[in-house]
């Protein structure tokens, strides 16, 4: 049986939202089991790993009100599947960067059922104004979302002439 390019770019999609989704649990698991809550460990002077929860949502932001970020999250998940699938004209590297980020966003959902909040470990140290703890999740959500932005950019100047996208 041969594939078309839709079914091989949503395998493409599925395989990496899993591949992203096992890579995160795994890593906070290891956190969750490694390093108490609330203790850190100073992995080099820039990089120390600190386990903290987030029972809220972005920047630590509406503490205990995670559901209200997993149910918005589950419902953006599903919308950005069901665009994937429907629409006619999605680009292979959409695909990936929307399989990052899918992956990403279901990570932390699952770690809101499973753990009641997110588990939140990379603490990049001395730089001033940033005092943030994320966790792999969220980098994968960023591998995804940046590059899909410098194409988006790319693919508006190739259509007023001014750049090459193809």
């Amino acid at each position: 049986m041969q594939l078309d390019k839709k079914q091989t770019n949503m395998l493409w999609f599925i395989g990496l939202v899993l591949t992203v989704l096992a890579l995160s649990q795994t890593i906070g698991y290891w956190v969750y089991r490694a390093i108490p809550e609330n203790t850190s460990i100073e992995w080099n002077s820039l990089i120390h790993f600190t386990h903290i929860r987030n029972y809220g949502g972005v920047f630590g932001m509406l503490q205990g009100m995670g559901w209200v970020f997993a149910a918005i999250s589950i419902g953006l998940l599903i919308g950005v599947s069901a665009y994937l699938w429907l629409s006619p004209s999605i680009k292979r590297h959409e695909y990936i960067c929307f399989g990052f980020i899918v992956g990403g966003g279901a990570s932390n959902i699952l770690d809101r059922f499973v753990y009641g909040s997110v588990i939140d470990f990379i603490d990049i140290q001395h730089i001033p104004y940033w005092n943030y703890i994320f966790n792999t999740a969220d980098v994968m959500v960023h591998v995804g979302i940046w590059p899909l932005l410098v194409f988006s950019f790319l693919a508006n100047e190739d259509e007023t002439g001014s750049g090459k996208l193809n």
